[in-house]
């Protein structure tokens, strides 16, 4: 066969293998001594092959068997982009798969797709793939703006990851008008030539009305605001004040000395401390509301602190985990209130090691609700007028310092790793107009110990448990970080089995320095999320061995989950049939938690978006200072002092800039200009979008 001929007959070939009439999957030379072709032209079937696997018409496996691309393909979630190529996310690979917008197959944003890698990953460079099936449609509603023609509407997605409007006939409007808020169900998901189809099922308001935009936000990320009639039903039966009886048996604390540390606005406070100090050994109690006692396993309220899996916190409310009657009444550790709760009771030397402990069911009563800014009065600014107020409680105040600092010392000597970005306060207004953003500093005080302190102890007694865990950083992230801060004169010593204390070393280096925020960012980048698991593999940004939840479980179901478990080894341990029980649910529970988690903090980030797009309106034509937070090939991200970012896009730039992607720097065409990241910068306020969530700048 001659070289032409194996092209004209691709389609043949493809479509012999793809029908299985070539008894696939088989090997090349297989397939070439099967069709009798010589060895010399042998070389020219691959090329054919080649092709073909290249545009995903076939498949080949690892082993260099061809077979149907479907076969050899990838399971993941496809995450598209408003310039229509995307990403498919694959479980437990560490790399997404770009795909380019033609060999999308018409997929929807986060559909459960079949992927064929065309082109393998080469250095920095992503693999490339081809989607060959797509498996599920996981978006069967979107939220958007509706825009009314006269006999048929259209809904905008809030999403700009979803690049093409909803087409909704006039007999499924449901009343929404122009401008207005709405939920869509998609009937069908459309194709190249023709919009996706559906219909509204809710107007959630007016764009302009008030609470609108985070209840957009909120239908969006399909947050559950209202509780299921088992569990309003479910609540009337819990009291409302600790009953004598259920105070019966436990370890009786009412005496002792002890207060909560929450934020101003906090309404349900699941933790107290108590400290006290014997001789050179101090004694400290971190007390944990025993939410446990109300929520049973198995109840309808627990089945449904399941599925929402955390409180969300949003920038005008809170989606609760548990209902208010719970979280901020007999489950809030509230001020001379009688509370039931879970102890860990902790002596801790003046080395900052623990010398004993115990866990305990007990009773308490805190004497003081505290704030950490009525706290860092009393301490840092040392505040006459607040050291008066609280006088009783300076001295255990003190002594608290003393003992964090011990434990931060502690962890620093092993090589904790401790990044220190502010976080975003905002303020708003009757109406839910953003008035002010500020950067905020919560000064959490330490719980780390206690949740350190049960994780070993469960740890050593073999039980099943739910541990919060941070794996290492991938070592090729690793490797670029190293070769990009040698630009600045640092190193990061690699080795095989990269040790918390390399980083922490790093950002000691780096503090007070110009490139500091720049290698800050890129560092926690290249760390991996953490998340909750069965099996105990450490914490590698706290450089702990082991480590859990325990402090919330008011707010976080793993913590719940590990107090029933606690509670039930106190009463005589587990069973068999009961730690097979545990065996079987928890990894279920580690799965749901962690991607409850995620949820929450994206629909958390995206209010804060939305409500800093909207008090930066006022200012537009304004200049303000700022540091470049980030570069990409489409633009430079700048942090404003109040920790709101935006974006000078590339097409706002003066002049010709290209992106260099080793040094993550935006360089001029001259060379004569260039932004990196950590420098800083001057910029005009030219425009913003709450839809969008954007924030427009253009350097000054």
């Amino acid at each position: 066969m001659e070289k032409d001929i194996f092209k004209q007959r691709r389609q043949m070939l493809a479509d012999m293998i793809l029908n299985n009439e070539l008894y696939v999957p088989m090997k090349a030379k297989e397939i070439a001594m099967l069709l009798d072709i010589p060895k010399a032209k042998r070389s020219e079937l691959m090329e054919v092959l080649d092709s073909l696997v290249a545009d995903g018409t076939i498949g080949v496996s690892k082993k260099g068997k061809y077979m149907k691309p479907e076969n050899v393909a990838l399971v993941g979630t496809f995450e598209s982009t408003s310039r229509g190529f995307g990403f498919v996310v694959i479980p437990d690979r560490e790399d997404d798969i770009f795909v380019k917008a033609n060999d999308t197959m018409n997929a929807f944003y986060h559909d459960k797709v079949k992927v064929v890698i065309t082109t393998e990953k080469n250095g920095g460079k992503r693999a490339e793939g081809k989607i060959v099936a797509i498996v599920e449609h996981e978006i069967k509603e979107v939220v958007g703006t509706f825009q009314k023609n006269r006999t048929y509407g259209f809904v905008i997605p809030d999403n700009a990851k979803i690049n093409c409007d909803i087409f909704i006939p006039q007999e499924f409007m449901n009343g929404a008008v122009e401008g207005s808020k709405v939920v869509a169900s998609i009937s069908d998901y459309g194709s190249q030539s023709k919009n996706p189809q559906g219909k509204v099922t809710e107007v959630l308001g007016h764009i302009d009305d008030p609470g609108v935009d985070i209840m957009s936000i909120i239908k969006a990320y399909d947050l559950p605001v209202e509780f299921p009639e088992s569990v309003k039903k479910a609540i009337n039966d819990i009291p409302d004040v600790v009953s004598e009886k259920d105070k019966a048996g436990r370890v009786d604390l009412r005496n002792v000395q002890m207060v909560t540390i929450d934020g101003e606005d906090a309404k349900d406070l699941d933790d107290a401390v108590s400290i006290s100090k014997e001789g050179p050994v101090y004694h400290l109690g971190v007390h944990i509301a025993d939410v446990s006692h109300y929520v049973t396993e198995g109840s309808a309220l627990d089945k449904e602190a399941l599925k929402r899996g955390t409180s969300v916190y949003l920038v005008d409310r809170v989606i609760p985990m548990i209902p208010h009657k719970l979280s901020n009444g007999i489950c809030s550790l509230n001020q001379g209130e009688d509370r039931l709760a879970l102890s860990c009771l902790m002596d801790i030397d003046e080395k900052g090691n623990i010398v004993g402990h115990r866990i305990c069911e007990t009773v308490i009563n805190v004497d003081r609700r505290m704030s950490y800014t009525s706290v860092k009065k009393i301490l840092v600014d040392n505040d006459t007028n607040e050291i008066m107020k609280y006088k009783e409680l300076v001295p255990m105040f003190h002594m608290m310092e003393e003992v964090a600092e011990l434990l931060r010392k502690k962890r620093f000597a092993r090589g904790s790793v401790d990044f220190d970005f502010p976080e975003s306060k905002i303020i708003l207004d009757e109406n839910g107009h953003p008035t002010d953003i500020k950067p905020y500093d919560r000064n959490v005080a330490t719980k780390i110990i206690a949740n350190e302190t049960v994780a070993e102890d469960y740890f050593w007694q073999d039980m099943p448990f739910l541990y919060r865990t941070h794996e290492n950083p991938d070592p090729e992230k690793m490797r670029k970080l190293a070769t990009f801060i040698n630009n600045f004169g640092y190193t990061l010593r690699l080795t095989d089995d990269l040790r918390p204390k390399e980083i922490q070393k790093l950002l000691s280096e780096i503090e007070g320095s110009d490139a500091e925020n720049l290698i800050s960012r890129l560092t926690l980048r290249s760390m991996k999320k953490a998340k909750y698991t069965t099996e105990c593999v450490g914490h590698f940004g706290l450089a702990a061995k082991y480590y859990c939840h325990f402090t919330s479980p008011i707010r976080r179901y793993p913590d719940l989950q590990i107090h029933r478990i606690i509670k039930e080894n106190l009463h005589g341990g587990l069973s068999p049939k009961r730690a097979d029980h545990y065996d079987a649910i928890l990894p279920d529970v580690a799965v749901q938690t962690s991607a409850m988690e995620r949820r929450a903090a994206d629909a958390e980030r995206d209010t804060d978006k939305l409500k800093m797009a909207e008090y930066m309106e006022q200012f537009v034509g304004e200049t303000f200072d700022g540091v470049v937070s980030g570069v990409t090939a489409w633009g430079v991200y700048v942090e404003l002092p109040n920790t709101i970012e935006g974006m000078v896009s590339i097409n706002n730039m003066k002049g010709f800039y290209t992106f260099d992607e080793e040094h993550y720097e935006m360089v001029g065409e001259l060379g004569n200009r260039s932004y990196k990241l950590g420098q800083k910068v001057k910029v005009v306020v030219i425009g913003t979008d709450k839809i969008l969530r954007t924030i427009d700048f253009a350097f000054a």
